[in-house]
């Protein structure tokens, strides 16, 4: 390992480094005792430690500046570097990785401002929530650059261990608690199960790096053992993006973790795992797609079926959108399956527009809560329009574009999406994922009627500016690139050429 590798390596370094100072504030922040106290044993309690510190905040948000300052800074100087022969069989800096990696920063960014107002009044710390945030936040990154399967499944861990802990943050709560300890169990089972398809793979291919993978199957017409690491490998994926079978543990986390946890388990975490679903099947996988695809086909559907009818018959609001979630991810399925340009491009497009509506809408939730738990119910939306007309409209902005309804950006999304779908000859798919987004708009509107057509009680929101500036965020980005999509789409050709060069190789032997 050389400087250059040090170099490309920087913002992860300062992510980790960053993440780990957060541990130490509350010790530095630590009130002093008071004059004469015996520090012996019965002398009184210890210092006490301040929980809901403001400045811990604002120590976040400058990391993830500077993260992303240094993460442009390399990425214009990579080109440049000549890196060690073993980092590079490990690590890749490309456009790909490059967009995710910005992706999840802002995402972070919102998902700590989403939080500020919980922290603020709950007893819980606020540095070691967003220390936790940070090396999450680090393994995601890690979890995008990764060429190599190992150190893909390492970043996997770091992110899913953060997760786990900060599913429970609510200490004492039970559903808290219920929550991370189903998360952390299944979660475990699946890293398992993921861990065994890779062993596989490894014992037929030799190599663990993604390109290397790619040459050996290249020349081979088929192989048991490979094919059955593939599914496993498929199958520990799956349970990261909540498809169906794999989705048992969703509803009761997404209920129970606090509600900025729900957000960011909905849309960074969600993120991530499709960002290593797409690198894996379209760069070293392709050679077997017709082995996989059908799987991966009948999981998709299976995701949209199961989600978006389990969804109508939901009235709180966590839950329909635990659902909703199982749905968007066969959604997102369409693009793996394909296999093409459209597929690649149309994963990146519909992740980004995906995670910037759900984050409105968890922000908007945010805004009705009365107590440690959000106002969860689709009754607590009753007369939203009176109480605050601008934030139910963007509410309805939101629901549209998770729906797929232009000229919002969810509309762009899926007819990426559904025309990858097509092309590759999966019309039927296609045809229930547009009858399946047409039920989504049905359950969606349970929420637009409450807010319309109902009058609810007069009741105080707790309308802060952080949720005011993720809630404004969001809809600016719903609605711009619903109407002038040029730039998203151009971003997004940029990032993906390599991928979907790679998809475009020919299937040797199959």
């Amino acid at each position: 390992m050389n400087w250059n590798d040090v170099a490309v390596l920087l913002p992860e370094i300062i992510v980790t480094i960053g993440a780990s100072l957060l541990l130490l504030g509350p010790f530095l922040r630590r009130k002093p005792r008071p004059a004469g106290m015996s520090l012996g044993l019965g002398a009184g309690q210890p210092a006490e430690v301040s929980t809901g510190d403001e400045s811990a905040k604002w120590w976040m948000l400058a990391l993830l500046v500077i993260t992303a300052i240094s993460l442009i800074g390399v990425s214009w100087a990579a080109e440049g570097l000549a890196l060690s022969a073993g980092f590079s069989q490990m690590f890749a800096l490309d456009a790909f990785s490059i967009f995710f990696k910005l992706l999840f920063i802002v995402v972070i960014a919102m998902v700590a401002l989403l939080s500020d107002d919980f922290l603020r009044e709950s007893r819980y710390s606020a540095w070691e929530y967003y220390s936790l945030l940070g090396f999450a936040l680090c393994g995601m990154m890690f979890m995008a650059s990764g060429v190599n399967l190992i150190t893909i499944w390492v970043g996997l861990e770091l992110m899913s261990l953060s997760s786990y802990i900060l599913a429970g943050y609510y200490k004492n709560e039970e559903k808290s608690t219920e929550a991370a300890m189903k998360y952390f169990i299944l979660g475990a089972v699946s890293s398992a199960i993921l861990l065994y398809g890779i062993s596989l793979i490894y014992g037929v291919c030799g190599s663990l790096n993604l390109m290397d993978i790619e040459k050996s199957l290249s020349t081979l017409i088929s192989n048991d053992a490979l094919m059955f690491g593939i599914m496993l490998l498929a199958a520990g994926l799956c349970f990261k993006v909540a498809a169906a079978p794999f989705h048992v543990w969703t509803p009761d986390v997404y209920v129970g973790a606090p509600t900025p946890i729900t957000a960011f388990l909905s849309t960074a975490s969600k993120a991530a795992a499709f960002a290593i679903f797409a690198r894996i099947f379209y760069s070293a996988l392709h050679d077997f797609h017709l082995d996989w695809s059908n799987v991966l086909a009948t999981v998709s559907a299976l995701s949209m079926i199961v989600g978006n009818l389990a969804a109508i018959t939901q009235t709180n609001i966590k839950r329909l959108l635990a659902y909703s979630s199982i749905g968007h991810a066969g959604y997102v399925l369409l693009g793996i399956i394909s296999l093409s340009d459209w597929g690649i491009r149309g994963i990146l497009i519909y992740t980004t527009v995906y995670v910037f509506a759900t984050l409105g809408i968890w922000a908007t939730i945010l805004m009705m809560r009365r107590h440690e738990y959000a106002g969860e119910e689709i009754d607590d939306f009753e007369g939203l329009s009176k109480r605050a007309p601008f934030w139910a409209f963007a509410m309805v902005i939101f629901l549209l574009s998770l729906g797929g309804i232009p000229p919002t950006a969810g509309f762009i999304g899926k007819y990426y999406l559904f025309s990858a779908a097509i092309e590759a000859g999966y019309g039927w798919l296609a045809i229930i994922a547009v009858v399946m987004s047409a039920v989504s708009i049905f359950y969606y509107f349970k929420i637009v009627v409450a807010m319309y057509l109902r009058e609810g009680k007069e009741a105080d929101m707790v309308i802060t500016r952080p949720l005011q500036v993720v809630g404004a965020v969001a809809l600016a980005v719903t609605l711009i690139f619903g109407v002038l999509p040029a730039p998203l789409i151009t971003q997004v050709e940029q990032s993906s050429h390599w991928m979907a060069t790679r998809a475009a190789v020919p299937h040797v032997g199959r």
